[in-house]
Formats: structure tokens, sequence, C-alpha cells
């Protein structure tokens, strides 16, 4: 018999945990179930979720990918590929709509922290966050999502994003959950090395911004950059 989501403890169903946690608690195979509904008979939309996500190897290339090469994957037709693809236009749009501040008013510190503090402040995971400034515009991406108490990010991962959107200039951005902005040894280490291969790529870093609910840390008003 196969396994199916109803085989669950019902505390245990992405759709109720996300109901009772909040989207943030829940990991990407999970979302994908929700987004999926339901699997094929003899195989549950456990195993068809995780299968997109092994064939594609992570979020970024799964959202890349075609209708075509979604449907190659037993369990996922037409219908569920454009699901998929509608999900993440969605995303994608909403990231790109009109965005409440103009390139120079983000010299502000402030500024900066209310642009990104509805999205960082109540994660219970450090979610570390790039905005990239170019001649026109800024973009605010996603970069790495680290424990409760540490954020892990690669220079590589971190100026892939801003390279892509032909930045000249990038702000970092990150939570504490324990809602203490002050940066930690391992914050500026990390710092300290995005600014260095800033430099190597010609892209400034202008500041790093650490986000707690109700206040901020600024790299750049603290003369740390």
């Amino acid at each position: 018999m196969s396994f199916t989501i109803h085989d669950l403890p019902v505390e245990e169903r992405p759709r109720e945990r996300l109901a009772k946690f909040g989207e943030q608690a829940l990991s990407v195979q999970e979302l994908l179930q929700i987004i999926l509904g339901r699997g094929i008979a003899g195989e549950s939309v456990t195993v068809t979720a995780q299968k997109l996500l092994s064939k594609f190897g992570s979020l970024q290339k799964l959202a890349e990918a075609s209708l075509e090469e979604m449907s190659e994957i037993k369990g996922i037709g037409p219908a569920k590929a454009a699901q998929i693809k509608a999900a993440f236009e969605i995303g994608r749009r909403l990231s790109t709509q009109i965005l409440p501040y103009k390139n120079k008013e983000l010299t502000d510190p402030k500024k900066v922290y209310e642009l990104v503090k509805s999205k960082l402040k109540d994660y219970h995971k450090e979610h570390f966050y790039i905005i990239s400034l170019n001649s026109r515009n800024y973009s605010v991406a996603e970069v790495s999502v680290g424990s409760l108490n540490s954020s892990i990010v690669h220079p590589r991962e971190v100026f892939a994003e801003a390279i892509k959107n032909k930045a000249a200039s990038v702000i970092f951005a990150h939570n504490h959950p324990s809602d203490d902005p002050e940066p930690s040894e391992d914050d500026l280490v990390i710092t300290k090395r995005l600014v260095e291969a800033g430099k190597i790529l010609g892209i400034e870093v202008n500041d790093h911004i650490i986000v707690a609910k109700s206040s901020f840390f600024s790299f750049k008003d603290k003369g740390l950059i």
C-alpha cells in the first residue's frame, strides 16, 4: 500500500502545519505538497514533491524549469506543472512590484530597515537578504537561510544575485531571532569577507543591517563599513 498524507497524524500534515505555525515554518517539500494537492495511484504527493526537488537540485532550478521538463516526472502532468509555474510567477511579480523608496533614499539605514523588517522580523531562523542597486532601481532577494542563531552565506551565492541584477552596489540584511540586533563575531567576519569580495568584483557594499522586531543595527552607522 502507498503511503499518503492522510497516513500522517493530523498535526503533521502540511496544510494543518501551515494553519498552525504559518507558511514560514514549512519546508520547501511541504510547500510543494500543498501546491500539488495530491499524488497519483501508487505514489503519494510526498514522493512526487521529493522527486521534483531531487531532479532539479534546487528551488531556483525548479523555478527555471519548463513545463515539459517538469512533466517528465511521473505524477507531474501538464496541469500540475502549470500550477507550479503559476506559483513561482506570483512570487516573481510580488518581488518586482513598485518599491516604496528610491535608490538614493536607501543611503539612510532606517529606510533600509523599514524596507526589509516586514520580511525578516518574524522568522525563527536567520534569513540573509541582499538589496541590489543599479543605476535605475533595486531589487530585494533572499540569499540563504541559516540556523536559529547563525546565518550561513557564501560570497559566491551573494554576489551571483548582485551580478544577475547588474548591481553597482549592494546592501545586506539579515534577522536575529533572539531580537538582539548586536552583531555576533560571525556577523563581523562574514561582513568583512563580503566587503572584500565586493571590492574584487567592483561592487560596493553600502551597509549591512541586522533586523530585530523593534530595532536594528547598521554596520555603516557604526563605522564598520
